[in-house]
């Protein structure tokens, strides 16, 4: 393969800097603090919290929109809303999944046991007893107990001060699962900055099959022309008019020129400090334009295989651009 083109080297001096010498290629990251970011991330956190240990679990996953799954004990119901608010403002989007675990080291210290629930259980199974003629025994209220909603939360009430602590255990979850998301983002980084370089050392191998292109569509008009009329009476300047102006409907030279400026904005997109995804997509859209176009006028099979690999790379970028904020 030829050279990478100026253009792309020049950004590449200009925002990146090798990482790694043993395997530079795939290891350039750029200088700055900006980094895209995944979808996909995790971050846990835990701290214990008076009579209570609070463990907060956030999973995040691709997605459209905010799409928010919530594991709430019964104590910070109220407050679902807050958090969604919270997750929504430091995640932007995604589906996010939360999970609050307490483990209250006062065992059942917060529940009560529903005696009216329980004499109803206990009279309904000693009748069923009677009638079957069994005998009712003591072990029967421990079975009891395991029924559902014998025991009940103690109702709790949330002091300023207490969410205050959970919400900053929420928060440290939020950082670690945004620190996992940026991780995954330099990885995917990695890959687009390697598939566009891909895609550009293709472009780079078309001119050298551009002659021998030209000279193939010169002589099938001629052969053309030969098989319909005597080759004496082809006018030669009106014939080379005819290729002249054929040559021009063809012509790759544009959409070449585009797909490098492309190329070069897909990667300079990549060190901007908002969510670039999106506009990730719209580039890689417009590449994808030409890299099409240069494929429909070509009329050379060299040529064809080269962009089709050029969309193979660019589809790999789409996929993984799903995944991007």
């Amino acid at each position: 393969m030829s050279a990478l083109p100026l253009i792309v080297q020049q950004l590449k001096n200009s925002f990146y800097y090798l990482h790694s010498e043993s395997n530079p290629w795939l290891s350039l990251r750029l200088k700055f603090a900006n980094m895209i970011k995944s979808m996909t991330g995790f971050g846990r956190a835990e701290k214990e919290l008076t009579s209570k240990r609070y463990t907060v679990e956030i999973k995040t996953l691709n997605s459209k929109q905010f799409d928010m799954l919530a594991r709430l004990p019964m104590l910070l119901k109220e407050k679902e809303l807050e958090i969604r608010s919270r997750l929504i403002g430091q995640l932007d989007r995604g589906k996010v999944e939360i999970t609050v675990n307490t483990d209250d080291s006062g065992g059942h210290e917060n529940y009560s046991i529903n005696k009216p629930l329980l004499e109803k259980y206990y009279r309904e199974i000693k009748a069923m007893n009677d009638e079957f003629g069994i005998e009712t025994d003591q072990l029967v209220i421990s079975s009891l107990l395991r029924l559902p909603d014998v025991f009940q939360p103690t109702a709790e009430k949330l002091n300023k001060d207490e969410w205050s602590d959970i919400m900053g255990v929420i928060d440290d979850a939020i950082n670690r699962c945004n620190d996992s998301r940026i991780g995954e983002g330099k990885n995917l980084e990695s890959d687009f900055i390697k598939r566009i370089d891909l895609i550009l050392e293709y472009l780079e191998a078309i001119p050298q099959y551009e002659p021998a292109r030209i000279e193939k569509i010169r002589e099938k008009f001629r052969k053309d022309l030969v098989d319909r009329i005597n080759e004496k009476k082809i006018d030669e300047n009106r014939f080379e008019q005819e290729i002249i102006f054929y040559l021009e409907k063809i012509d790759i030279t544009e959409e070449k020129v585009r797909l490098k400026n492309h190329c070069a904005y897909f990667i300079q997109t990549l060190e901007d400090a908002d969510s670039q995804g999106k506009k990730l997509s719209f580039i890689s859209q417009e590449i994808g334009r030409e890299i099409n176009t240069i494929g429909s006028k070509a009329n050379n099979s060299d040529i064809q295989k080269l962009v089709v690999q050029m969309k193979d790379e660019l589809e790999k970028i789409k996929e993984q651009l799903y995944n991007i904020l």
